[in-house]
């Protein structure tokens, strides 16, 4: 969720209500350089009392437990080291799931990372390289081993990307294989396919991605139906409008109004998408926070959240 998952979009999440929620990718040499547009990535106010994760992506140990001491002192509360990322310029640097490739270069990286930081240290992958070479299973005892307190488990290989369908079933070896919870991934977008994940997979629980585009309240409505929770109160008509705006708005505080309105462009299709709203080409056009307000209001005043 590289570029999704930013403060102001966690924000929102949070607000609605989640069991926690994680930051995107930082590259653990870029954290190092101080750079102010990186260390945003890793920022965790969310003005709420819950625990945000800062997920790391590197090739090397001694920079990633560097990072991860850098983000702990930035108040993160776990530290998740990513080697599910299909991203062919993040697998090109050897980088996400190219780590479960060479595995033991892999456990290197999670025992540096381990012992650099007294916060957890959670993992994310897939279920392997490709159908050839499918050690999620293996990985996850040894990252177990070495320290790793909680393992999440996309269910595609990394050749796979995003195509077909997420194999929640294939995740069972590894719950099977661990004694720390496994959460399950990949194309869980409602409480039926949450259901269906954690029956077929045997996980302690699901992590939600793509499904919350255009929809911050999705992970609040599946936990109400998966543990008997009140539903979370959804923005109707002239509120969502409000929630959308406030959303944009966030973003220009944080990244800064030129690049802000860039950036916000895809929640605002997303939203629009969902809420089945007018005016999309328009919002993309507009280059003044002015103009995308008032659009923002004309769009959804009369839309419901679903």
């Amino acid at each position: 969720m590289a570029g999704i998952t930013d403060l102001p979009f966690r924000r929102l999440v949070a607000r609605f209500g989640a069991g926690l929620v994680v930051s995107e990718m930082v590259a653990s040499g870029e954290m190092l350089t101080a750079k102010p547009s990186v260390r945003a990535k890793a920022r965790s106010e969310l003005g709420l009392d819950l625990p945000t994760s800062v997920q790391l992506a590197g090739r090397e140990p001694e920079p990633m437990a560097e990072a991860a001491k850098i983000v702990a002192d930035m108040g993160a509360k776990i530290i998740d080291i990513n080697m599910g990322c299909p991203a062919k310029k993040v697998t090109g640097g050897a980088s996400g799931a190219a780590l479960m490739r060479v595995p033991d270069h892999a456990l290197r990286l999670i025992e540096a990372v381990v012992g650099a930081v007294d916060l957890p240290v959670t993992l994310k992958m897939r279920l392997g390289w490709d159908s050839d070479q499918i050690n999620a299973p293996e990985l996850a005892k040894r990252a177990e081993s070495a320290g790793v307190r909680m393992i999440v488990v996309h269910g595609r290989t990394r050749m796979q990307f995003y195509n077909g369908r997420a194999d929640w079933g294939a995740i069972a070896a590894v719950s099977e294989a661990v004694s720390v919870p496994v959460v399950a991934n990949g194309d869980i977008v409602d409480a039926e396919s949450a259901r269906v994940a954690l029956h077929r997979s045997g996980a302690a629980g699901v992590m939600v991605g793509r499904g919350a585009q255009g929809a911050p309240w999705r992970l609040a409505q599946i936990a109400a139906a998966l543990y008997g929770r009140a539903l979370p109160q959804l923005p109707r008509e002239g509120e969502l409008a409000d929630m959308i705006s406030e959303h944009y708005e966030d973003m220009l505080r944080f990244y800064g109004s030129d690049v802000g309105l860039r950036l916000a462009r895809k929640h605002l299709r997303w939203y629009a998408e969902a809420a089945g709203a007018p005016l999309v080409d328009e919002m993309m056009r507009t280059t003044t926070p002015e103009a995308t307000l008032a659009l923002i209001r004309a769009a959804f005043s009369e839309r419901v959240a679903a």
